[in-house]
């Protein structure tokens, strides 16, 4: 199946623009208490979109010719136009996704771009362009090398990349309740809500992209609970609207952490491990603690009682 994912978005512009109006406008209406708008988080979106499309339309001019290189010469397969291999690019493209996202959120360097879309404390259709300029940097391209070596060509890949991306924008809202059956395949607004919450039984859950039956067969999927209100946001908060320090706050934070560690093991967890280790490292300075030693652990101060 032959198709041109970019005159899709484009024309999908308008809709993603109405989705955003019609849910300021419900939730208003509804639950006016709720302020689930803020215009200054919503201009910090915005701003952030342009600059990741930006930063992406010049990471494709770098990126395709890996793929077509990978494609030319390493590729399993040669598939016949049709709906057959439009199926296969899809599911496959989806199960990488969620392995891209999944990592993303256990290994720092990932972390570091992909923080900006959880970094806002409201859930809503624009949070949804919160997207981060150094995703190249970071290395999300890599993860799509396995459709080129199954046969995919650059344009598909790209394609299709952008078609999963493009659904992902309806589940950013809380205008919409569980969707009864379709839980068990697609990702849908109450999985996402989960996966954008900081409580404890939310976090870094529901990895979805489109299907969220990778979720359910690699444990990773919680249920939107009605005794358990999502609380939005990060665990380290950002407060600011500015979308320069929402984009580079992580990686300074990365840098600093990796000057001020002792031990080239603490270096290489400052870079690559999980997000919580640069939390309980944080925590533990703010409470007067010198660093982390060469083993990981935290080191007693030498106030500390013995």
């Amino acid at each position: 199946m032959q198709f041109d994912a970019e005159l899709l978005l484009l024309a999908m512009a308008p809709v993603f623009l109405g989705c955003i109006g019609w849910e300021a406008w419900h939730v208003r209406r509804t639950h006016p208490e709720a302020r689930i708008y803020n215009w200054r988080d919503t201009l910090c979106n915005t701003a952030l979109a342009l600059m990741h499309q930006g930063a992406d339309k010049l990471a494709w001019l770098f990126v395709i010719p890996v793929y077509a290189w990978c494609y030319a010469n390493y590729r399993l397969f040669d598939w016949r136009a049709g709906w057959w291999s439009f199926a296969v690019l899809f599911a496959a493209q989806d199960l990488l996704y969620y392995v891209f996202h999944r990592c993303s959120h256990r290994v720092r360097w990932l972390w570091a771009a992909h923080v900006v879309h959880h970094s806002s404390e409201r859930m809503n259709f624009s949070t949804a362009f919160r997207q981060s300029l150094m995703y190249p940097v970071a290395g999300m391209w890599l993860f799509w090398i396995p459709l080129a070596l199954l046969g995919f060509p650059p344009k598909q890949i790209v394609g299709i990349v952008l078609i999963n991306l493009a659904f992902q924008f309806f589940v950013h809202t809380q205008a919409i309740g569980k969707l009864g059956w379709l839980e068990y395949v697609l990702n849908t607004p109450s999985i996402h809500r989960v996966h954008h919450a900081r409580n404890a039984c939310y976090i870094d859950r529901n990895y979805a992209g489109v299907l969220v039956i990778w979720d359910r067969l690699f444990g990773s999927y919680v249920g939107e609970d009605a005794n358990e209100v999502p609380v939005y946001g990060i665990v380290e908060p950002l407060h600011t609207y500015n979308p320069l320090k929402a984009t580079f706050h992580e990686w300074a934070s990365m840098a600093c952490d990796v000057a001020r560690v002792r031990g080239w093991r603490n270096r290489l967890n400052a870079l690559f491990a999980p997000p919580a280790w640069a939390a309980q490292y944080h925590a533990s300075v703010r409470v007067g603690q010198s660093a982390f030693d060469t083993a990981g652990h935290t080191q007693r101060n030498n106030n500390a009682a013995v």
